[in-house]
């Protein structure tokens, strides 16, 4: 048995094998209902609610290699309730709370679940894309009211697929469309034509999307992957065949996109989306006022004003999750979830490039968070689902990293101990 089969569980159980399996396929498909969420609750969070109970319950443990993650958690939401106490009506707070809390146990769980058996990551990420290029379809038949009632998957104008804002379904399907790019540059060439197909349906849907953060996290994204792929490669002809697919690949996404740019609606709002300040960014009480006047309002409130009070006293939410963090959080939560950021990505790039079963998932949460801290300076990723689900990603990775370690040191021999003495 090998250092990896081992840290799978050792001997077959026929009874033990099922119940896996069971909870495996379950917990593809609230992964994959989370490219859903067009009202809240979400299916995707019974499943998830109901999969967290059912485990936890059946002793799902949190290790020390994820232990921080849950610590840190646990912290940023001690903030959100603290700054309960700032608010006159508790009602709207009080939900909020709870979605966050909720959020926050998905990350644990995600993290004690992929550490217990890591090639669950694969099979989640499976069901990531599968959502991913269905609800891409969706915003994609929506922009062009291709039937009658689509327009229910766009807003303004925009592709949205089944979320509820254009800003969030953006950010969702990088990350499979990272999965795909891999998949295509280090895959077998018979799931060359499936996989080149799914991305630039999503590549559409996101060019159809007109979230300038959503786009910028895709080119980012992708380039990141590219260029780690060249850097974990040792052999020149592999590095030679990325870099190869890799231009292909960037001039045939150009070519679709351009192809999109013929139709008149299209281009009209790419030309005005792609203007990196709009007339909402600017002048007065505009986002850049906002984040400033809110910064400053936060310095003499360290417990916050509560969540979704911000709206309130401005024109519009915080659309920044650096000021959410104070705002909602207070001083607790934003060290805590400044802590906690800095920490991941820190843990994460610390094993980026070393040889694991589990190292092409890391690779994608990794970039995929880097990416999400880039754009939390203009939108709010607080109750993004999938945010929480790198995190797990990540975390345990790192879990798994130590256990790895642990178990490739052998133990020092009796006779050698009494050497040394």
């Amino acid at each position: 048995m090998t250092t990896f089969d081992a840290m799978q569980g050792g001997t077959f159980r026929p009874q033990i094998a099922t119940f896996r399996l069971i909870g495996s396929s379950a917990l593809a498909l609230g992964v994959f209902l989370t490219g859903f969420v067009i009202h809240e609750p979400a299916p995707t969070d019974a499943v998830i609610a109901l999969l967290l109970g059912i485990w936890f319950i059946l002793g799902l443990k949190v290790t020390r290699g994820t232990g921080p993650l849950a610590i840190l958690l646990v912290a940023v939401e001690t903030g959100c309730l603290l700054s309960l106490t700032q608010m006159a009506n508790l009602e709207t707070g009080l939900s909020y709370f709870g979605v966050s809390a909720f959020l926050a146990l998905t990350a644990i769980f995600y993290a004690a679940i992929f550490e217990d058996r890591y090639d669950r990551m694969g099979l989640v990420f499976k069901a990531w894309t599968a959502a991913a290029v269905i609800t891409s379809l969706l915003g994609i038949l929506g922009y062009f009211h291709a039937f009658p009632g689509s327009e229910v998957f766009t807003r303004y104008d925009r592709a949205m697929g089944a979320f509820k804002d254009p800003n969030v379904f953006g950010p969702y399907i990088v990350g499979p469309a990272l999965y795909l790019i891999h998949g295509i540059l280090t895959g077998k060439t018979y799931h060359l034509p499936i996989r080149v197909l799914a991305l630039l349906v999503i590549t559409l849907g996101e060019l159809l999307s007109f979230s300038r953060a959503a786009w910028g996290l895709y080119i980012f994204a992708a380039m990141a992957l590219v260029f780690i792929m060249l850097l974990k490669e040792r052999t020149s002809a592999f590095r030679l065949k990325i870099l190869i697919i890799a231009i292909a690949g960037a001039a045939l996404l150009i070519a679709a996109v351009m192809i999109a740019l013929q139709f008149q609606k299209v281009a009209d709002l790419f030309s005005t989306r792609s203007q990196l300040v709009q007339s909402y960014d600017g002048g007065h009480l505009g986002r850049f006022e906002r984040h400033r006047l809110g910064f400053l309002m936060s310095m003499e409130k360290p417990l916050g004003i509560g969540p979704m009070v911000f709206s309130t006293i401005f024109p519009e939410d915080e659309h920044n999750i650096w000021l959410k963090m104070l705002t909602s959080y207070g001083w607790l939560g934003f060290v805590s979830y400044v802590t906690l950021m800095a920490w991941t990505i820190a843990a994460g790039f610390r094993i980026l490039l070393r040889n694991r079963p589990w190292q092409p998932y890391l690779m994608i949460a990794w970039i995929m968070l880097l990416g999400h801290v880039g754009i939390g300076n203009v939108i709010d990723t607080d109750h993004w689902r999938h945010f929480y689900l790198i995190l797990g990603i990540i975390w345990a990775c790192r879990a798994l990293e130590m256990n790895y370690q642990r178990q490739k040191v052998p133990e020092q021999a009796p006779d050698a101990v009494a050497t040394h003495a």
